[in-house]
């Protein structure tokens, strides 16, 4: 109920009536409760009608008994003391550093029954809401990747090795030692005026400034994005006309700045002149709110639904599905997701797909023009080509920690297989997931045991330690060629102990702090800092879910920080639960019979397209993979 009250800036020293002074204090929002006593109605507190609140002590009551024009304090008192003793002696400051209600009170009110109720609601409302902001901002706003990074000595990812993020193909040659013109922070000019300072040391989009001129005195480093709108590179000011003021601490270093600067800036490198219009462009994403597409349904991972983009940010879509009537029902991904598609997509390649309910589009929405999708490779399954019942190694969507003993289930057009977890499948079909041939996610069998991974076996399969050649004899079973799988390995620049933001693919609404720990060729390991091993995941490193250190703050996303122990104790378990929830939520459909299958599909709301034709190119062959000899 004080949020109101945060854009109030301090007073100055002056003693003149606070009367004289006052801004109006801006009305809060219409959702506040209202309030009844014997026929009359006071919405508080609004500062305009019904109740006031005193914005010294706390003090609830009825308007017209306040004191000065605005009506901003019950009394002459807190009018004066307000002014003296500045916004840090009034009753917010009070409540954000011990949590308790004011014990001042108010001198001239009516209505005392009613005032007391209301002014002890009031307290109790804001005192909760403070703590529940401060908890909030302890976990979120608390954390900075700077002090991060500076305090353990990590390495973040260059931006280069995000080619979907903003700046990712077009960083150019910003490293340390680049020279920047910055805001002087350290200047008591009532104007903005700016500082030419050095980067001493990079971590993704972020930069560890030092004003020029401090040498090895690290007193008034700080962080910043680099991209950020405050940065440019040396000669903006002269072409903007905006001053260049050396920082207060070290004015009586030099006589001479400006033969200081022209020594220490020659032979220097800046930002490219244009760099801040390459960022604005970059971050210009061709997916708009009503656009729709098809994606995996989230809950029946075997089929696709329409769903219609809500909300960009930073190339992530929110996407609800259409037949969602209140708009919570919905799906996050990167615009260039394997998981969306132009619709008509499933019916070219013979995927199943879920009729919506909606049988015309709604006003505004229309089809994402299919050129806006990503491109899969193309391939020629006109020869030697995957087959149904084939064995692989997949990685588990449904538990992304762990690559699967899987068995392709279905090939579709275009390159497009239907995979199955060996053990855990259902007997309609309804828990298989769509992979292309091209995939980084599927492996040739074999895979894990070269590069020494764990491999999950089929579930209930006792003849452990688990051999691929008893395995494949017993079921009576082949492994899907080598040469038919992706090989390309991107020069992509990761490095272990790397920092990053990524996604958690369990839920991907959420971005984490995260590191990767472990790299097989392009196949990454990350795990989200704080957690434990068991929730980390395996991506690829040209996987659109992760992001440089500094994206989320770039483009306006939250960050999630990472857990501490006393969060990981607390929310161990319940994280815990959620995920088996949403893995048996996935999963759940199994226990779908046949019959109700056959029913589900006479209502006529899952469709199995047939196959289209593909005439396409083969992919290169190479020997990253060795095969493994029965």
């Amino acid at each position: 109920m004080f949020d109101g009250y945060d854009s109030c800036s301090e007073d100055t020293s002056s003693s003149s009536s606070s009367e004289e002074s006052e801004e109006e204090v801006a009305p809060l929002p219409s959702s506040l409760p209202i309030i009844k006593n014997n026929g009359q109605v006071y919405t508080y507190p609004d500062g305009k009608s019904g109740m006031a609140t005193c914005e010294m002590c706390g003090m609830v009551g009825v308007r017209d008994a306040f004191y000065s024009k605005t009506k901003r304090f019950c009394s002459v008192s807190c009018s004066r003391s307000y002014s003296s003793n500045s916004k840090k002696a009034s009753i917010l400051a009070r409540l954000q550093v011990t949590g308790k209600p004011p014990t001042k009170k108010a001198k001239v009110l009516q209505k005392q029954p009613l005032v007391a109720k209301l002014a002890a609601y009031a307290q109790y409302q804001a005192t909760l809401q403070n703590q529940a902001k401060t908890k909030a901002a302890v976990s979120m706003e608390g954390f900075s990747w700077g002090n991060y990074i500076n305090s353990n000595s990590f390495i973040a990812a260059p931006v280069t090795c995000f080619k979907h993020a903003p700046m990712g193909t077009c960083w150019g040659d910003i490293s340390e030692n680049v020279r920047v013109e910055v805001p002087n922070t350290d200047c008591s000019l009532p104007t903005k005026v700016f500082w030419i300072a050095g980067i001493i040391k990079l971590a993704g989009y972020n930069a560890l400034l030092r004003y020029e001129g401090f040498e090895n005195d690290s007193g008034l480093d700080f962080w910043c994005n680099i991209c950020g709108s405050d940065i440019h590179p040396v000669g903006w000011c002269a072409a903007s006309g905006k001053p260049l003021v050396p920082p207060r601490t070290i004015q009586h270093k030099y006589t001479n700045w400006k033969a200081f600067l022209v020594k220490r800036l020659t032979g220097a490198k800046t930002l490219p002149p244009d760099f801040s219009q390459k960022v604005s462009e970059s971050m210009q994403y061709p997916f708009k709110p009503c656009m729709r597409v098809e994606v995996v349904d989230k809950r029946h991972l075997c089929r696709t639904r329409v769903a219609v983009v809500e909300s960009v940010i930073g190339g992530r879509l929110r996407l609800v599905y259409e037949e969602s009537e209140d708009r919570t029902d919905d799906f996050w991904c990167h615009m260039h997701s394997p998981l969306i598609h132009h619709i008509g997509w499933s019916r070219s390649i013979g995927h199943r797909f879920k009729r919506s309910d909606i049988t015309k589009k709604q006003d505004g929405h229309f089809d994402t023009p299919p050129h806006l999708f990503a491109k899969v490779k193309e391939v020629d399954q006109s020869g030697e080509w995957f087959k149904e019942g084939m064995k692989l190694e997949a990685i588990d969507p449904l538990n992304l920690s762990t690559i699967c003993v899987a068995t392709i289930r279905k090939v579709l057009a275009d390159g497009f297989l239907m995979i199955g977890i060996d053990g855990s499948e259902a007997a309609d079909g309804s828990d298989w997931f769509c992979y292309h041939a091209t995939s980084p996610s599927i492996f040739p069998v074999g895979f894990c045991e070269i590069n020494m991974i764990e491999l999950t076996p089929p579930r209930g399969y006792t003849k452990l330690p688990f051999k691929w050649f008893d395995y494949l004899r017993e079921t009576g079973s082949i492994a899907a060629p080598v040469k038919l799988f992706n090989k390309d390995v991107p020069n992509h620049g990761f490095r272990v102990g790397m920092k990053l933001e990524a996604v958690d693919l369990m839920e991907p609404r959420l971005i984490c702090v995260a590191t990767v720990t472990r790299i097989i060729h392009r196949l990454l390991r990350i795990h989200f800092d704080g957690w434990e091993e068991e929730y980390d995941q395996w991506v690829d490193c040209e996987s659109p879910d992760l992001y440089p250190v500094g994206w989320c703050q770039l483009t306006g996303y939250q960050l999630q920080p990472p857990a501490s122990q006393s969060s990981r104790e607390s929310q161990s378990a319940s994280s815990k639960q959620k995920k088996k929830a949403k893995s048996q939520q996935y999963k759940g459909h199994k226990k779908m019979t046949t019959l109700q299958l056959k029913e589900e599909l006479l209502d006529g709301e899952d469709y199995t397209f047939l196959q289209g034709a593909s005439d396409q190119e083969s992919n290169g062959s190479a020997n990253f993979y060795i095969k493994q000899e029965p």
